[in-house]
């Protein structure tokens, strides 16, 4: 990282607005009524590769704007597991999560000003609440737990990998190239349950706008499954970072 600490905390913003922005963008696109990737009776409907691509490049055009800059962490379980392992300081824990939190939310405002007419169109409250943030679609609890947290360990550990792994050392953009394709198989592989999050400002940031904007038809925030999506993503980063650092160099 180079930026100075106020240009990272703007690039943590910004990063993390483009990746509720183009991710969420992409679930509204492809769910609520009328839209150009939901047509009439459902034709050119995007489906669940469309939403995957859409996290994927979320996550990838940041990382090549802003990497070298804050790091590119975008998600506060990524900042809290790198700290633990000594590799970004406490200190600044607390700003990076702050900003990725504002960027969340700012991004999803955005998503719902583009999707205002569609949002009023859309009578299924569970297609709405799925463009801003998560739940278990088995309606297990335990469930959504373990598959967040599985799904953040090996985001981590694989994000490790590519960033600090001896073939991406000369070429740091292949790497964010490579974690954009992470995010994408995720989403796709064992995003099926939960959505997935993956990250708690991508899931709890969106679900404050929704709790406290007048989105029509929009039902319940769905706050007794809120802390899943926020506890899990950082347990999972942790095992996964200190996985890699077990066995690897960090």
């Amino acid at each position: 990282m180079s930026g100075t600490w106020d240009a990272r905390f703007a690039a943590e913003f910004f990063g993390t607005l483009i990746l509720v922005l183009f991710g969420n963008g992409a679930v509204a696109n492809s769910f609520l009524k009328d839209t150009t990737g939901n047509g009439e009776n459902g034709q050119a409907n995007g489906g669940w590769i469309f939403i995957a691509v859409g996290y994927g490049l979320g996550v990838m055009i940041p990382a090549m704007m802003f990497g070298s800059i804050s790091g590119n962490h975008l998600n506060p379980a990524i900042t809290v597991a790198q700290a633990a392992a000594g590799i970004f300081p406490w200190a600044k824990v607390a700003p990076y999560i702050i900003f990725q939190f504002l960027g969340a939310m700012v991004g999803q405002l955005l998503v719902l000003v583009i999707y205002w007419p569609y949002y009023k169109r859309t009578k299924d409250e569970g297609a709405i609440f799925a463009t801003f943030s998560t739940g278990d679609t088995a309606g297990s609890t335990m469930n959504g737990f373990w598959t967040e947290a599985i799904g953040t360990a090996i985001l981590t550990f694989a994000a490790m990998g590519l960033y600090r792994g001896m073939f991406f050392k000369q070429s740091i953009d292949i790497a964010n190239i490579g974690v954009g394709l992470v995010i994408t198989t995720l989403v796709m592989s064992v995003g099926g349950p939960t959505g997935p999050a993956l990250n708690p400002a991508r899931d709890l940031g969106p679900r404050i706008v929704h709790a406290f904007m007048p989105v029509p038809n929009k039902g319940s925030s769905n706050w007794d499954y809120s802390w899943v999506p926020v506890v899990a993503p950082i347990a999972g980063a942790v095992v996964g970072i200190f996985i890699y650092k077990g066995f690897f160099e960090l």
